[in-house]
């Protein structure tokens, strides 16, 4: 039974258990009799949310000017057009989308969240120092470009090749045409990676010998993270960035790691090589790069660098103008905040005093010895902090959640603005510590096996006295700015009943009210997401990009078939397990794929043993898998030919389930 059907069917059941138990008048204590207002008009700040944000505004030096005069440091130039277009002429990055928050901060969004805001909108190219210069706000990260010595070398392409490719002709316009000699990926997070067909292709690669460098494990992780794993994580990343509410002073306003997300195409060239060590030192077109492994902080491949001849350090995104996610809400591996804070401080204690400059992937640099210290040291104590803060709750019983909201914030944050939660947060980022040691569990037995929401909503209702008393609750915590218990009652009320749309409008202005006040960009686009999902419903923007022909043609082809193998359904199997071979043309490669009753293992290897042989190129492969073209039209022009049996790959594919994108997140 499809599961979705068999929580529906056991929540139909329970709701007419209670019904019959508890309802002598033959009514569900989960029906709306009584007269519950009408939740209030969307994009209003009420007055606790008013007085919240301004109480923010009051205990924050929100005027200090150091940030805004470091942002506008070596302006040169903007893209003048209005869009960043790609080939259909569609928009993939309005130029104009942030100009309303060069207005003083509205009650509907928290002020220091509008001051980071505003800062990370000011775009354009910028000199950073001789020889290094930076294309900002045309994307969610920022592209480094160095001066060689015959051309450009470009330190993280941004995440589609469209502003990739913008941003480098503003730079070529600006300061004269040069080739792509060089193409650095910090980490595998494809920001950094993705919009690399826009500044150099394969064939210049190949033909120029352009290196391509990125650190360990850079290609396995970046896999991962966006093919095996990237389905759920991308629908996430839905409400994480606000890609689909409207940017303005009531909905998306950034996402405090930067601007926001582009709408174009992202695609993976691979690098030539994977750089590991500490101090490991690389000549690029005559630029001398030390690289220091960062991996397992913020990103499970990452490195920095070292510019010895400019005194410049590049933080990746190891150390940035925010308190980034130990765990992100979009989800992804949790991240270790006690290596974080170790390897800044040893960034620190190596290259502190040797660097003029400290420059990241995301936001403005900070100029000048001390400065470079100041920052370090605030990046550092930041990640220690909440690590060593949730660890002495734990570990004197504190349960998870018990933790994270006991740590209060650190004297610095007062004044370090680099250090405050922009886009992590100290709450949820305390969460992630106890979950890296921990695991999920807060080590109550009833939490182990817990019951899914789906069913014990309907109880919680019933035992709360039923939809009326709840929502009548719920409606109590609302007008005396008690968001988040207004946000738990309502949630209850959905899950119990999740066609009743007073709860759920009551649910959204609860969520709109906590995005409202949030100071994280991402909390913010989150919660006011869910309230745009739960008032019209789950949109239909259009498949995820990833999953396309320019990042499948990179994805090595071992990779490729474990993330189909990650699709198998075994209910599927129609047949006796059984084996096939995968004979690529155009790669020389050879996979066998075992097809068992309850996995599939594919393997780098030949045999002899196998009901079926298909050969083709791997280019006409990716273009099967993503139904682009079917078997019979590629055997018809003669692009796939099958020894043994036929049948075998279509049993095969029809076993692979295609997982819908646009599924509930914040309705069962």
């Amino acid at each position: 039974m499809n599961w979705k059907l068999a929580i529906s069917v056991s929540t139909a059941l329970l709701l007419w258990a209670c019904s019959a138990q508890g309802q002598s008048d033959g009514e569900s204590s989960l029906s709306t009799q009584a007269a519950i207002p009408a939740a209030p008009e969307a994009g209003l700040a009420t007055d606790a949310t008013a007085k919240a944000n301004q109480a923010f505004a009051d205990r924050l030096p929100l005027g200090d000017q150091d940030d805004f005069d470091d942002a506008a440091r070596g302006f040169l130039a903007a893209i003048q057009d209005k869009a960043i277009l790609d080939e259909a002429g569609n928009t993939v990055w309005s130029i104009p989308q942030f100009d309303f928050l060069s207005a003083n901060a509205p009650d509907t969004v928290n002020p220091s969240l509008w001051r980071q805001s505003g800062l990370s909108a000011q775009h354009g190219l910028f000199e950073v120092a001789d020889g290094i210069w930076q294309v900002r706000g045309y994307d969610l990260s920022v592209m480094s470009v160095i001066e060689g010595d015959t051309g450009w070398i470009i330190v993280d392409p941004l995440t589609v090749k469209e502003t990739a490719a913008a941003g480098l002709k503003l730079v070529n316009d600006t300061l004269g045409q040069r080739p792509v000699t060089g193409v650095i990926y910090t980490h595998s997070h494809a920001d950094h990676f993705g919009g690399a067909r826009g500044v150099i292709s394969e064939a210049e690669i190949a033909e120029r010998g352009v290196p391509v460098l990125a650190p360990a494990g850079f290609t396995e992780s970046a896999v991962a993270e966006n093919l095996i794993a990237g389905n759920l994580m991308q629908r996430r990343a839905v409400l994480m960035f606000g890609n689909t509410i409207p940017r303005s002073d009531i909905a998306n306003v950034g996402t405090g790691l930067g601007p926001g997300l582009p709408q174009g195409t992202t695609g993976l060239v691979l690098p030539t090589e994977e750089v590991g060590g500490w101090g490991t030192r690389r000549v690029i077109d005559g630029v001398t790069f030390e690289f220091m492994d960062a991996g397992g902080t913020e990103a499970p491949a990452e490195f920095m660098f070292y510019l010895p001849e400019k005194r410049a350090l590049c933080t990746a995104e190891v150390a940035t103008a925010t308190f980034h996610n130990v765990l992100t809400p979009r989800g992804a591996k949790v991240r270790d905040a006690l290596k974080w804070s170790r390897v800044i401080d040893r960034a620190l204690a190596d290259y502190g005093k040797r660097s003029d400059l400290v420059f990241a992937s995301h936001h403005w640099p900070t100029w000048g010895e001390d400065n470079v210290e100041t920052f370090l040291k605030g990046q550092r104590d930041i990640y220690r902090y909440v690590h060593d803060q949730t660890l002495r709750r734990a570990n004197a019983g504190a349960t998870m959640t018990e933790a994270a909201e006991s740590i209060p914030e650190p004297g610095f944050s007062q004044t370090d603005f680099a250090t405050r939660g922009y886009y992590g947060t100290l709450n949820h980022n305390a969460k992630a510590v106890y979950q890296f040691y921990y695991g999920w569990w807060s080590g109550v037995p009833a939490d182990y096996n817990a019951l899914p929401r789906e069913e014990t909503a309907a109880r919680y209702v019933e035992a709360m006295g039923g939809m009326d008393a709840v929502l009548s609750k719920g409606v109590d915590a609302f007008e005396t700015g008690d968001y988040r218990w207004a946000a738990e009652l309502f949630n209850q009320a959905v899950f119990a009943a999740p066609d009743n749309q007073s709860a759920k409008d009551w649910l959204a202005a609860s969520y709109e009210q906590l995005g409202f006040q949030a100071e994280s960009g991402a909390w913010r686009s989150y919660y006011l997401t869910a309230a745009s999902e739960l008032r019209n419903g789950v949109p239909d923007a259009g498949a995820p990009n990833l999953g396309n022909a320019d990042f499948l043609k990179a994805v090595p082809t071992l990779d490729l078939f474990d993330a189909l193998a990650s699709r198998y359904n075994p209910q599927k199997l129609a047949r006796e397990p059984f084996s096939i071979v995968f004979d690529f043309t155009d790669t020389s490669e050879v996979i066998t794929v075992e097809i068992g009753t309850d996995v599939v293992v594919p393997r780098a290897a030949d045999t002899d043993a196998a009901v079926a042989r298909l050969t083709l190129s791997r280019t006409d492969f990716n273009s099967l898998i993503l139904r682009e073209i079917g078997v019979p039209d590629l055997m018809a022009a003669g692009r796939l030919t099958i020894s043994g049996e036929a049948a075998a790959a279509g049993a095969f594919l029809m076993t692979l389930d295609t997982p819908d994108f646009w599924f509930p997140v914040v309705t069962p």
